[in-house]
């Protein structure tokens, strides 16, 4: 395998992956859909859930959508593929999204439209309410992702390139782009909630880090574990700082979070949001742990040489070529290590030189 730690999973599918456009059943009433993504990650995870809800004229058979792709005309076609071929002539009766990122929520509201009717009612999006506010706001603005704000805060942590600040800056509509409207109601999902989906009980996981307030979703029946971004087999999920809240310490966050999944079986089958479904989440978790301490102690070398901001610890954490989308995610991330080293007390912020903030190690 390209990555040796995954010889610590198993996947149980192996090399199988549903078509764009078509699924694979999981478990019984729980389908694996793949759509396609315009990054260097190229492809999302959705999944089907076989449901029935009681509607305005009584129970309704039909579907629960988890996650939704990006709005554009390619995920748009492959979902009415999916209407089509997968869903047995039923309805979708809710939409529930694990966080306000694009690939996740992006037509969420598109969906909800397509599936409101006078029969089945209104297909209602599920989310927790703080990843809905973080939605709207940035389908309106796109502070966090690009624009003016983004571009001075990676200024001041050491992106001094101007062409690539003058991409940022261009990038003022970026995440509207790909959500541009975000349903006007939705239902509250918590920490600790169980949503009853076809008879089954889901468990509502609440992370953080990665997204304001991330939703897993653990079923202890079928032994599953939707887990969104939270934990993903081949790649470490982005934890970032951005400017709109820009003293952030998210890394403790996400950490302490994926620790409490300890808690649920070694046999759960996780099924992440990029990648493909995997046993082995307590390994996996290590993992997660391990890579980030040992990106800690690379950050503490660096420091001790001499101080490092943000950008000058890009070729540190990083030993590929980062194209735009890319640098903007790392920076939030060697940001997010600079300031949890800082909160342990292991380095200090040293004044502005050059109007460029940098770290150095205490002791």
């Amino acid at each position: 395998m390209a990555n040796p730690q995954e010889a610590a999973l198993d996947y149980p599918l192996r090399d199988t992956l549903p078509a764009t456009g078509s699924s694979i059943e999981l478990a019984p009433g729980v389908r694996w859909l793949r759509m396609p993504l315009p990054f260097a990650l190229d492809h999302i995870n959705l999944w089907l859930l076989r449901d029935r809800q009681e509607g305005p004229n009584g129970w309704v058979d039909g579907w629960t959508i988890v996650d939704c792709g990006v709005a554009n005309d390619i995920t748009r076609a492959a979902w009415e593929q999916i209407f089509e071929h997968e869903l047995g002539g039923l309805p979708v009766l809710r939409v529930v999204v694990t966080h306000m990122h694009p690939d996740h929520i992006g037509l969420a509201h598109w969906l909800c439209e397509r599936w409101t009717t006078a029969e089945g009612g209104e297909c209602r999006l599920w989310i927790s309410a703080t990843d809905w506010n973080a939605a709207r706001m940035a389908s309106q603005t796109t502070t966090g992702f690009g624009g003016d704000n983004a571009a001075r805060f990676f200024a001041l942590h050491g992106l001094t390139d101007p062409e690539a600040l003058a991409k940022v800056r261009a990038r003022s509509n970026y995440y509207a782009s790909m959500v541009p409207q975000v349903p006007g109601r939705y239902r509250r999902l918590l920490d600790g909630m169980v949503l009853t989906v076809n008879g089954q009980a889901w468990h509502c996981i609440a992370g953080y880090g990665h997204a304001p307030e991330h939703i897993a979703l653990h079923c202890p029946g079928l032994d599953l574990l939707i887990s969104g971004d939270m934990v993903l087999p081949r790649i470490s999920t982005n934890v970032s700082v951005i400017d709109i809240e820009p003293e952030a310490d998210p890394l403790p966050l996400y950490l302490r979070s994926i620790a409490a999944m300890r808690s649920l079986p070694a046999v759960t089958l996780v099924l992440p949001s990029h990648g493909k479904p995997f046993t082995g989440l307590h390994a996996r978790i290590e993992q997660l742990t391990t890579h980030h301490d040992e990106r800690y102690a690379d950050v503490l070398a660096a420091c001790a040489r001499r101080p490092h901001s943000a950008a000058d610890l890009l070729p540190v954490l990083f030993k590929r070529t980062l194209d735009l989308h890319q640098t903007t995610f790392a920076m939030g991330e060697a940001i997010a290590h600079l300031h949890a080293l800082a909160g342990q007390g292991r380095l200090r912020a040293l004044p502005l030189e050059g109007g460029v903030l940098r770290f150095e190690t205490i002791g």
